[in-house]
């Protein structure tokens, strides 16, 4: 819960930067796997933390892919299967993310409940001073509507929102596992790295998608390609006449 609502006032963790970190990080695995043999990881996977390759990762992150490696590298499980492992390990993540986002809209949907019973519960107090001063009548009705007016604020302006954000963070997170489950199996399924990367790449959200050509100069260790004078808004500068020969 405390995990979530720390989401919800903070923009989203899951940018274009983070796809291209870890996209290249899976690259990284890929090529010592495609060069020396998936049973070389054998060392990073059983001790990650102290990996080169995975020492940075996040540890769901890292227990996800390593885990799925480690059931790779034993050589009793397909492709399929493996997808399968996979996509059972985001299922139940999902399932327990979402679970504090139903607590909070549980709550939301019966503040207006609340608030209702505020009200009829000032009205109940009101009839009891209708013989007063009409002061004391009107403080009375006055407390009854404040406790409707703050069930409806607090459900329609704070924690319907603040569950709606968790939802999404949540979604966010299940998209990111998404793309590493795709660039994984794809290379378990014989691709090469760069391939099983593109792969990853077109299941990324569009609105982080990086390009390929950023993700094969991070994959590759290229800096950004310079841009030409007339795409950086300075005119080109034309070329001096050549001289003429001499006779």
């Amino acid at each position: 819960m405390l995990v979530g609502l720390k989401s919800v006032f903070g923009s989203s963790k899951y940018s274009k930067a983070l796809y291209v970190d870890t996209l290249k990080g899976i690259f990284a695995v890929m090529q010592k796997a495609r060069k020396k043999g998936l049973t070389d990881l054998e060392s990073d996977v059983e001790n990650p933390t102290k990996s080169d390759l995975f020492k940075k990762w996040e540890h769901h992150l890292r227990d996800f892919v390593c885990d799925t490696l480690r059931m790779a590298m034993s050589g009793g499980a397909t492709p399929f299967e493996l997808d399968q492992m996979m996509e059972l390990d985001m299922e139940v993540h999902h399932h327990y993310s979402q679970q504090p986002v139903a607590a909070l809209n549980t709550v939301a949907d019966s503040l207006p409940g609340l608030g209702i019973v505020a009200a009829v519960l000032g009205v109940v107090i009101t009839m009891g001073a209708l013989g007063g001063p009409p002061e004391e009548i009107g403080h009375k009705v006055a407390a009854a509507l404040v406790g409707t007016f703050l069930g409806i604020l607090l459900c329609y302006g704070l924690l319907g929102p603040m569950a709606s954000r968790m939802g999404k963070a949540a979604d966010e997170e299940g998209h990111f596992y998404h793309v590493v489950r795709v660039a994984t199996i794809s290379f378990l399924k014989g691709t090469s790295p760069m391939v099983a990367i593109e792969f990853a790449r077109r299941a990324v959200p569009g609105h982080v998608r990086p390009s390929f050509q950023e993700l094969e100069n991070a994959c590759k260790g290229k800096g950004a390609p310079a841009a030409a004078p007339e795409a950086a808004g300075t005119p080109a500068t034309p070329e001096a006449p050549a001289a003429p020969a001499a006779a």
